[in-house]
């Protein structure tokens, strides 16, 4: 099979190579995937600049979704069978012609589903759902802030929101995608570029506070967003993207911006800081993962979800869309097709 294999970390441009490898071999309980092609999410970019430590070692083939047709199974895996078509998440192993990965991950769609809406429903709804179903339990009228709010999991976060009846702050990065977020019908959204959420939030919501922060940016906005957190809010950390910054000291100060708590300060309002990790939920904890798939395929089929494609690239292009995606210029999933 063919594979974009990550070689080099450093520049994108150097980093892969598309070699001839061996199809993967299945272990029990897992499926083997003829993919039409891989999602991008921004932890390849932290495996490109090696400075995500879950990468395994060189030469390596990263990519966490997929969507394609099982062509065998091993073992047990429950009402999977070869020939369903499915999006899939991959622990790694995602930019090949073909995937293994644990039936759990799994969740069947159908053959004519548009594969760039298909491959935003593992890594990147499923932790939307868990952000938001799993590890807090939210009303019709709370305040909820949705960093990086036009991403794949911000839009998914968004469309949760809303059905939930919550007051929606989203944070982006431009005026296009602030018209964007006011489009699928956020609230307040705000340019972090020209205003300080921080400030905008505050005069408007008072001491009242918000009952949720979901944070894929990390460093300073975490210790921000907890200071806007009212009593009983927590605030869901899910990425890094702030974790760009190759220098020392770049790196440094990221990781000083968090901040530093003490248990106190989490009793005296009943909040809380929760990390999340999907790919760990995915090895360690199966049965939730699938739970979220399901729950998200659910919601897909009742309409309160639509994945937002941003663009589909072929793989002759894998550099250029990896930039874009470092660009923070796209609005949803980013995905490479396999040319035929």
């Amino acid at each position: 099979m063919k594979a974009a294999v990550l070689v080099k970390f450093g520049a994108i441009e150097n980093a892969f190579e598309i070699r001839e490898i061996p199809n993967p071999m299945l272990k029990d309980g897992q499926v083997l995937i003829q993919t039409e092609g891989f999602g991008l999410n921004y932890a390849d970019i932290l495996a490109i600049q090696g400075d995500y430590k879950d990468c395994p070692p060189l030469p390596a083939i990263i990519g966490y979704d997929v969507v394609g047709n099982i062509i065998e199974t091993k073992g047990d895996c429950g009402t999977l069978k070869t020939g369903d078509r499915v999006t899939a998440m991959s622990r790694f192993g995602g930019y090949a012609e073909f995937a293994a990965t644990e039936s759990s991950a799994c969740a069947i769609i159908k053959k004519d589903f548009e594969m760039g809406k298909a491959m935003a429903l593992t890594t990147q709804y499923s932790t939307a759902e868990y952000c938001f179903n799993e590890v807090q339990n939210l009303h019709k009228g709370d305040a909820v802030l949705i960093h990086a709010a036009a991403g794949g999991v911000g839009t998914a976060l968004v469309q949760m929101a809303l059905d939930r009846g919550c007051t929606i702050f989203g944070t982006c990065g431009s005026d296009e995608k602030v018209e964007y977020l006011k489009s699928i019908g956020v609230h307040h959204p705000i340019n972090y570029r020209k205003q300080d959420f921080f400030e905008v939030i505050k005069n408007m919501i008072g001491s009242k506070g918000l009952d949720a922060v979901f944070d894929a940016v990390g460093g300073k906005s975490v210790k921000k967003g907890f200071q806007l957190l009212g009593t009983g809010g927590r605030v869901i950390v899910f990425g890094g993207a702030s974790m760009t910054d190759t220098t020392i000291i770049g790196k440094i100060k990221t990781l000083l911006g968090f901040g530093f708590y003490h248990p106190i300060l989490f009793l005296m309002k009943s909040t809380a800081i929760i990390g999340v990790n999907m790919l760990r939920i995915g090895d360690d904890r199966p049965d939730v993962l699938k739970r979220c798939l399901n729950s998200v395929i659910s919601q897909l089929d009742s309409g309160i979800l639509d994945p937002k494609v941003s663009k589909v690239f072929n793989s002759k292009e894998l550099t250029e869309a990896l930039y874009f995606l470092k660009s923070r210029k796209s609005i949803g999933k980013i995905s490479i097709r396999w040319n035929s």
